[in-house]
């Protein structure tokens, strides 16, 4: 599904360079769950951006379902990033004026060749979605009509809506209280064991990162071993 070897990231700070990533091999399998957890600037999200076809490393390999996606331009990489990745950030990234349906409708419209569907089948997809994380009866509801867990859960239904194989969630309880959160965590327990998606998760909450099946731990742009005072098994 995902294999990672001797990734490096750099960037250029003025005359000094910053490597974000130093050298990361890791594999992540079909419908895994993994957390990817550490400190702040520890290079977590800079291997989400990557793994999210987002950002290419300077150096290494990056494997996705069996194609090197590491060499590709940005246009390859946008293709392939709507076919595969389903994205799932702390912000909810909604568009104020749109109601919930609009909202997990809008990818589909961007949907080109085999996989666009015709405007009522995009509209049912939507609502099954929506459904799916149990907001069928808040399709019309624009965000400021809706809890940050609801609109946390809208923002779910949108990454599914294109069926992709791996979902990635950037501290997707982040800006959410402990039962709201508690809601989101069930939702992404539900896709993992009930339709198998591969759920990669960036947290910095240890109590979050425990729920994974495995917890990957960055340090400085290096995967290292899980502090045993993190207390996350």
């Amino acid at each position: 599904m995902i294999s990672i070897q001797n990734m490096t990231k750099v960037y250029g700070m003025g005359e000094a360079e910053v490597r974000a990533l130093d050298g990361v091999s890791l594999d992540i399998a079909k419908g895994e769950w993994v957390a990817i957890t550490g400190p702040s600037g520890s290079g977590k999200s800079t291997l989400m951006h990557i793994i999210g076809c987002l950002d290419s490393p300077t150096s290494g390999e990056y494997w996705l379902n069996g194609v090197e996606v590491s060499g590709m331009d940005d246009v390859q990489l946008a293709s392939v990033r709507n076919r595969e990745i389903g994205f799932v950030f702390q912000s909810f990234n909604l568009l104020s004026r749109v109601d919930a349906l609009q909202q997990v409708i809008l990818p589909l419209q961007y949907q080109r060749g085999e996989r666009r569907l015709p405007r009522g089948e995009r509209s049912k997809r939507a609502r099954a979605m929506l459904e799916m994380v149990g907001l069928g009866d808040r399709t019309h509801h624009r965000p400021t009509e809706l809890s940050g867990g609801q609109q946390q859960r809208v923002a779910i239904a949108r990454a599914l809506a294109q069926q992709p194989s791996i979902l990635l969630a950037d501290e997707p309880t982040g800006n959410l209280d402990s039962r709201s959160g508690a809601e989101v965590m069930d939702i992404l327990h539900r896709l993992h064991s009930e339709q198998g998606l591969t759920v990669v998760m960036v947290t910095h909450d240890p109590k979050v990162a425990s729920q994974a099946q495995r917890v990957i731990y960055f340090q400085d742009g290096l995967i290292v071993q899980l502090p045993q005072q993190q207390g996350v098994a």
